[in-house]
């Protein structure tokens, strides 16, 4: 097979590694029931109001 014709670029070289960065970030802490119930009230909130198309 000829190599002109072949589009194999992508196998061409290996993949970088994953950043560092993507890794050290510590788990976010759990939501306190304040911010739970805050959320929950924004939410139901913008589910009842109607939207109108654009």
């Amino acid at each position: 097979m000829d190599s002109t014709t072949r589009d194999d670029h992508a196998l061409a070289y290996p993949e970088p590694p994953a950043s560092p960065l993507w890794h050290r970030h510590p788990k976010a802490p759990p939501l306190t029931p304040a911010q739970r119930r805050r959320n929950h009230d924004l939410l139901d909130g913008a589910r009842r109001t109607s939207r109108t198309a654009a």
